[in-house]
């Protein structure tokens, strides 16, 4: 399954409709680019307001929580996902000041979360991921599942008017998995991909990528295949995200991605749908150094560099404003034929 790009007219019309305007040549930088590839994602020059954005926030554990792989226990992620309910997590309070819908919905995690409304869990697929370490993450049925259920809530999304969706995460211990799937999509040691995480000492550090090292190990020449390679090393709620991002790039509609477990679930999608990554752009740079490796073999550039490790969806949010301005600049710059006299 291949996915086909925004429409090459399309951007040969806003690249000209950029040239056009009133500005000097280069002037508008990155962003004039965002405005070209919003134009082209977005179907019309100049581009639309960017009136719906639209965040999901896939929450799950993992079982490598519990081998030292992060600074806080797991604990944190029903705590969290109560917290997001409330309105009141960090991303809650970035996306009322943005104008950006919150959705957030229990994959996998270690708790019946009895007093959320039921829509939050109604789809759980399972109490946790398997600790890739000693054993895969998923069944085959329950990738299934996890990977059906992120394509359907990308659906529901897009038919309610989303003009931009957003990915984000919750779940201690996520970037351990995360990193794994850049590592094996990558063909990278263990050693290169590995971060801190929620902050991790140095041994700490040293436990997480022993544990990356043996999951790779583990994997072994699993890792070739990406469905296989999601069963071993993801967790519900990274195969959900995959899933919802190769939904969205079949429906030809953008996606703004945010950090490490957002791209590397990008890394996945590219390899189920080649050409889905021409749907993406990258809200931020985060600090873990999978990342990176991650958007520049995807070919994409973040648009924001703030040092954010927080997750949630957070910094993609955080760059929702800058996409709305490269799309106002394109949509309402005069033209330059339209100032110069004669």
């Amino acid at each position: 399954m291949s996915i086909t790009p925004p429409d090459p007219a399309l951007v040969a019309a806003a690249t000209e409709r950029l040239a056009a305007l009133a500005t000097p040549a280069g002037a508008l930088g990155r962003l004039g680019d965002l405005g070209v590839w919003l134009s082209a994602a977005l179907g019309s020059v100049p581009p639309p307001e960017l009136d719906d954005v639209r965040l999901v926030v896939f929450a799950g554990d993992h079982g490598v929580a519990a081998h030292g792989v992060s600074a806080y226990p797991a604990a944190v992620t029903p705590a969290m996902v109560r917290t997001f309910v409330a309105g009141r997590a960090g991303v809650s309070a970035l996306a009322r000041a943005h104008g950006v819908a919150v959705r957030v919905l229990d994959l996998g995690v270690d708790d019946d979360l009895p007093d959320v409304p039921a829509e939050v869990g109604a789809r759980k697929v399972r109490r946790g991921s398997g600790a890739i370490h000693l054993e895969d993450a998923l069944s085959a049925e329950e990738l299934e599942r996890s990977l059906a259920v992120g394509r359907a809530v990308a659906g529901e999304e897009i038919a309610a008017g989303a003009q931009l969706l957003v990915s984000g995460d919750m779940g201690i211990g996520n970037t351990t998995p995360a990193a794994a799937l850049v590592a094996a999509a990558l063909g990278l040691p263990a050693e290169e991909v590995v971060g801190r995480g929620t902050g991790v000492d140095d041994d700490g550090l040293a436990r997480k990528t022993e544990v990356v090292r043996q999951a790779l190990r583990r994997a072994g020449a699993r890792t070739d295949d990406p469905v296989q390679t999601l069963a071993a090393l993801s967790s519900a709620d990274l195969a959900a995200t995959t899933g919802y991002l190769v939904a969205a790039a079949e429906a030809g509609v953008p996606v703004l991605l945010d950090g490490l477990m957002s791209v590397a679930c990008a890394v996945s999608a590219e390899r189920l749908a080649p050409g889905a990554a021409a749907w993406f752009a990258a809200g931020h740079r985060s600090t873990e150094p999978a990342q990176s490796l991650a958007l520049e073999k995807l070919g994409i550039t973040p648009v924001l560099d703030l040092g954010l490790r927080l997750g949630e969806g957070s910094g993609a949010v955080a760059a929702v404003p800058v996409l709305r301005s490269a799309v106002a600049l394109l949509r309402d710059v005069a033209l330059l034929s339209e100032v110069l006299p004669g």
